[in-house]
C-alpha cells in the first residue's frame, strides 16, 4: 500500500526502538529524519537535529521502555528541540507509554505518574500523542491535547485467527482484564473465563479460582503487558491443572523484567504472542515467544492523522 505524504512530513526516531521506526519508514516510503543522540561527559543527553524542520509536521517514534527515565528524557528534549526549531506540529508516537500503572491514588501520599508524564509531554511542546494500550484507558483523560489510543487486539486476533485453533476460550488473568478479554473473545467468536485471584491473609499464598468453562479447551490468556511474568505463568499453570487442553498467552507490551523469560520457559504456556512495541533483548527471549509487528497499525494511524482522515476505524 502506498501512502501520500506532504512535503512538510518528517519522521524521526530516537534510541528506544529504531528497528520498529525503520520498518515504519519503509512502509510509509520515506526516510527517517537525521538527528543524533549523544551524552555530555556528565551523562546529560545531547540531541542535534541535523536537518530543517521549520514549518514541518513531525512524527517522533519513541517507546519509553527500559531504561524508562533515559528514554523519557530523550523524548522530552527532542520535543523541546523541535519546538525551538519552529516545527509546525509535533506528533509523538509512543508505542509503549511507561509510568501508566500509577493512574490513581490507591494509598495515601501516592503520586499519579501517568498524569505527570502527560503534563511533561504537553509542557515540552507535544501537539498530539499516538500510543497503544494504556494500562488504563482513562489515562487519555489526563491529556489536554488529542490522543489516538490504539490497541494491539486486532494484531493479536489476526494471528490467532490464522492458527485456526478449535475449542477456544479467552481468559482474563485478573479482574481488570475482563474488558480486554471480551474484545478478543468477540473477534474470535469464543467464550471468556476469568482467573479470580485472592489472598485471604497478608502472609498466605494466593488462592486462584477459575470462573468459566475451560475444561478440554485451548485457553488464550490476554493482557496489556507482561512485566515479571508471575501473573501469566501461575495463571497458565492453574488453567492446565484444572483441565485446559493447552494454554496460549498474548500481550501488547513485553516489558519482561527480572527472570520473566525463565518463568515463561518453565510455565505451562505453549506459546506467548507479543508485539514489538518494546525491543526484547536476546537474553530475555524464549523459544516460546512469537513477536508480531505493530508497524502497519501505527503507519495507518500516522497516515490518517497526516492527511486529516478519521482515525476512529482503527479503534473498531
Amino acid at each position: 500500500m502506498s501512502y501520500r505524504l506532504k512535503n512538510n512530513f518528517r519522521l524521526f526516531t530516537l534510541n528506544s526502538n529504531r528497528e520498529l521506526a525503520a520498518e515504519m519508514a519503509e512502509l510509509l516510503g520515506c526516510e527517517l529524519g537525521k538527528c543524533s543522540v549523544n551524552h555530555f561527559s556528565d551523562g546529560e543527553i545531547q540531541i542535534n537535529i541535523e536537518e530543517s524542520v521549520r514549518g514541518c509536521e513531525v512524527f517522533i517514534v519513541q517507546s519509553t521502555s527500559h531504561p524508562s527515565n533515559e528514554r523519557l528524557m530523550e523524548l522530552l528534549i527532542m520535543i523541546d528541540a523541535l519546538k525551538r526549531a519552529s516545527a509546525q506540529v509535533i506528533n509523538v508516537v509512543i508505542p509503549y507509554y511507561s509510568y501508566a500503572r500509577q493512574d490513581r491514588k490507591a494509598r495515601a501520599r501516592e503520586p499519579i505518574t501517568a498524569k505527570l508524564i502527560a503534563n511533561l509531554l504537553e509542557t515540552a511542546g507535544a501537539n498530539r500523542v499516538i500510543t497503544m494500550d494504556f494500562h488504563a484507558a482513562q489515562t487519555q483523560g489526563f491529556f489536554d491535547i488529542p490522543v489516538e489510543h490504539l490497541t494491539g487486539i486486532p494484531v493479536l486476533y489476526d494471528y490467532f485467527e490464522k492458527k485456526s485453533l478449535e475449542d477456544l476460550v479467552v481468559v482474563a488473568p485478573h479482574n481488570g482484564g475482563v474488558g480486554r478479554a471480551r474484545k478478543l473473545a468477540s473477534l474470535l467468536n469464543a467464550p471468556i473465563a476469568l482467573i479470580d485471584r485472592r489472598r485471604p491473609e497478608h502472609d498466605q499464598s494466593d488462592i486462584m479460582n477459575i470462573i468459566g468453562n475451560i475444561d478440554g479447551k485451548n485457553a488464550i490468556i490476554v493482557d496489556d503487558l507482561m512485566d515479571t511474568a508471575n501473573t501469566i505463568s501461575t495463571g497458565a499453570n492453574a488453567l492446565l491443572e484444572r483441565g485446559a487442553k493447552a494454554v496460549y498467552a498474548c500481550c501488547t507490551h513485553p516489558v519482561f523484567s527480572g527472570e520473566a523469560a525463565s518463568k515463561i520457559d518453565s510455565s505451562a504456556i505453549k506459546e506467548l504472542v507479543v508485539t514489538n512495541t518494546i525491543v526484547i533483548p536476546e537474553e530475555k527471549r524464549s523459544k516460546k515467544i512469537t513477536i508480531l509487528s505493530v508497524a502497519p497499525l501505527l503507519v495507518e494511524a500516522i497516515d490518517r492523522v497526516h492527511n486529516e482522515k478519521a482515525v476512529s476505524p482503527l479503534f473498531e
